[in-house]
């Protein structure tokens, strides 16, 4: 009996340290170890799950997706972005060079030429994307519309209304496209850098006119108001408050664009004189020449929305179903778990939690179309009452509330949650101290309803890690939406054997390690 004793003992020391960071007491004080054996347990508790749609999801990211694709298990899909582009504070466009002529002192007096030219040669609003989901060879069709009110800078969720922000009047052009243009030369497309890096990205690009556009909006008003051109707010307030993309033919191609540019190529003043030959600048050069600028761009410090439309009758349709779950990016579908905190605080109110663990499985997915969507890379585990203030504020997982993991393709297929002891202790003590603020007016359905405290979300995500970190374990820096195409199906769901109060058909397992405590002297049977 001692010799069991003393290998108990040994398991729980090695629980109690390799757990060390995410260990919780259930509230019960420490035994003295002198007079107490101490055991280590393992007991597993049912986890109901279930579909809820996403809706809207708050989407802060420098790409802008665009086109539609239509999958046979989630229906179609579309999307389009709106962005301002930007305007630096020390904007300037070569001044006006006059020829004159000049008193004694080199003073100049008057223009003695002929002004013969300040014109815009060429205009061009180009769309770059680096990469595509789906059909490169796809027909497609872009349409560009200029934004009639300035975007509002605290909205990024993804149901914005296009139509607050433009209508058809600005129209600004519509391209025909391929996500890969063949009609690149080799030679363009694989060039690179005295580095290595590549030359060449892809690009849409909008011919604007160029008087009407050019000269009439950007090159006039900078001439007699130059002022409005520094920095964004004056030049969206004042010229140009940005543009709506979206796709009005096509169907098979999500086009990931990395930026916007307006791009203009002036022909600047020359003088002649009155027999029309072009004067010389005074160090004898030419007064006439062109140049071709990347005047303004969307960046990451200009705001930019995406718009995502899904096919809302398939979606309803996989909500229905109750013997799995299912996850479907962008801002399609989440699973939702209830914890069984209350169950576990029953059962192990006098015991001390080391550890947690959470597995989500999914089925495999097998690939019966050409371009079929892959389960989400990473996700995130974060309670319902925090999840839109998780991402309107740009949190990052603090592995008591909110945990990330990755997914396990090649191997187990399952996104694994190794401890969340953490959260399970975090919610029961919150749930005690509310209980102790009521007093006798303590409600605990009506509580329990406003503040879902046994949900949590399952939601697709892409991390950014800290490359600069010499550590394993990569510092998490920002999460964001995963707002590419993707899903999958996980085991679970909300079926029961029977009615409302009978077992879980198909329940996800969470499986809880604790150590027990029992008086000296105390014997098993």
């Amino acid at each position: 009996m001692k010799l069991k004793y003393i290998a108990s003992m040994l398991m729980a020391v090695t629980v109690l340290f390799s757990c060390d960071e995410e260990t919780g007491q259930l509230g019960m004080d420490m035994l003295n170890p002198d007079a107490d054996y101490m055991s280590a347990h393992t007991v597993t508790f049912d986890v109901e799950t279930q579909s809820v749609e996403a809706g809207p999801v708050f989407a802060k990211t420098s790409t802008g997706y665009i086109g539609r694709y239509t999958d046979a298990e989630f229906g179609f899909y579309e999307s389009g972005f709106l962005t301002a582009l930007n305007s630096t504070e020390n904007f300037s466009l070569p001044e006006v060079y006059h020829v004159t002529e000049r008193d004694a002192q080199g003073n100049p007096t008057k223009a003695s030429g002929i002004m013969s030219g300040d014109s815009v040669t060429a205009v061009h609003l180009v769309v770059y994307y680096n990469e595509w989901f789906g059909d490169s060879l796809n027909a497609c069709r872009m349409s560009a519309y200029e934004l009639n009110k300035a975007l509002d800078y605290d909205n990024r969720y993804t149901n914005l209304d296009p139509t607050e922000y433009y209508d058809e009047s600005g129209l600004l052009g519509r391209v025909a496209y391929s996500a890969y243009d063949a009609s690149v030369p080799d030679s363009v497309r694989n060039a690179t850098d005295s580095y290595g890096n590549s030359t060449y990205t892809p690009y849409v690009a909008f011919k604007l006119p160029n008087k009407e556009f050019g000269e009439d909006r950007i090159l006039k008003p900078y001439r007699e108001n130059p002022e409005y051109f520094k920095g964004s707010d004056n030049f969206i307030n004042n010229i140009f408050k940005g543009v709506y993309l979206t796709t009005d033919q096509g169907d098979g191609t999500i086009l990931y664009a990395s930026g916007v540019e307006l791009q203009m190529q002036f022909h600047f003043f020359h003088v002649n004189d009155t027999t029309g030959v072009k004067l010389k600048k005074q160090d004898g050069t030419d007064s006439t020449y062109y140049s071709t600028n990347t005047l303004f761009a969307s960046t990451k410090e200009v705001t930019q929305i995406n718009r995502f439309y899904n096919a809302e009758e398939k979606i309803q349709q996989k909500l229905q179903e109750t013997n799995c779950t299912y996850l479907k990016s962008p801002a399609g579908i989440f699973t939702q778990a209830t914890l069984p905190y209350d169950e576990i605080y029953n059962q192990l109110a006098n015991d001390t939690l080391n550890g947690a663990r959470l597995v989500f499985t999914n089925y495999r997915q097998e690939s019966k179309y050409d371009f079929s969507m892959s389960a989400p890379n990473e996700v995130l585990l974060v309670r319902k009452k925090d999840y839109q203030k998780f991402f309107e504020d740009n949190e990052v997982p603090d592995d008591i509330t909110s945990y990330v993991a990755t997914h396990n393709e090649s191997g187990t297929n399952e996104y694994t949650f190794g401890n969340i002891a953490r959260l399970i202790s975090y919610c029961i003590n919150e749930k005690q101290q509310a209980r102790e603020a009521a007093g006798e007016a303590w409600d605990e359905e009506k509580w329990m309803e406003e503040n879902e405290w046994d949900k949590v979300y399952l939601v697709p995500v892409v991390v950014t890690r800290d490359q600069t970190s010499q550590s394993t374990q990569q510092r998490i820096i920002n999460i964001q939406h995963d707002l590419e195409p993707g899903y999958a199906k996980l085991y679970g769901g909300p079926e029961r054997e029977g009615g409302t109060d009978s077992p879980l058909k198909n329940p996800l397992k969470l499986e809880v390690t604790y150590t027990s405590f029992s008086p000296t002297g105390t014997t098993e049977q």
